[in-house]
């Protein structure tokens, strides 16, 4: 048995769908911003898009982030099909632009939904968290707010979960907003924007991959 796990982008559409309606997102919880964390949130963010907007006519924004806890490899240490080496630490490569008038992010108030393609360590998941709650804070002190008075509220929406002790936890308020589409074994999984041969080949070992779990 192949230690990885094909992944096609109708798998992941398929996912979303069923997540949205299982979850009853939009409806349940309502998100107003997505936040995708790069590279792997920014396909499934765009999608769950345009299945939330089915639902209530209108486009959320969505924001990106870039977080890594995988080393990088120098050139021709990664051809298609291996793994990056695990990182111990998550490096910030890109975060929210606070900066001019017209790309002013305001977090306050809002129904923050981050998307990732996986959730597997959790430590990059804790971390955007960690950092965002950061920013909401600092934004309610230049609002004269009380901490944690302005009712802002963040979920975590995953395409795969894989089934494996984290090594670090998310809090308890978060959890109750935690949406994993599907759960994995802890395996590797090949997903279709990672592939760089042809695409219809790497669809059809997706089909084998999970047929045979």
């Amino acid at each position: 048995m192949s230690d990885k796990l094909y992944i096609s982008y109708n798998q992941i559409h398929q996912l979303i769908d069923y997540a949205v309606k299982h979850y009853k997102l939009g409806d349940d919880y309502n998100p107003d911003l997505l936040i995708a964390i790069g590279g792997g949130g920014f396909i499934p963010a765009r999608i769950l898009r345009s299945f939330l907007k089915a639902k209530h006519g209108r486009n959320i924004p969505i924001q990106a982030i870039g977080l890594s806890l995988y080393e990088e490899l120098l050139p021709g240490q990664s051809p298609n099909g291996v793994p990056e080496a695990p990182g111990t630490q998550v490096t910030k490569t890109q975060w929210l632009n606070f900066g001019g008038s017209d790309s002013l992010v305001s977090l306050l108030g809002r129904k923050i939904l981050i998307v990732d393609e996986v959730d597997d360590s959790r430590k990059t998941l804790v971390y955007a968290v960690a950092e965002l709650k950061k920013d909401i804070l600092e934004q309610e002190i230049q609002a004269g707010l009380e901490p944690g008075s302005s009712n802002t509220e963040i979920g975590i929406f995953v395409v795969y979960n894989k089934d494996k002790p984290k090594v670090e936890q998310l809090d308890d308020d978060t959890m109750k907003r935690y949406y994993p589409t599907a759960t994995t074994p802890d395996r590797w999984l090949f997903f279709p924007w990672d592939c760089t041969t042809d695409i219809s080949v790497h669809t059809e070992l997706a089909k084998k991959s999970f047929s045979s779990l």
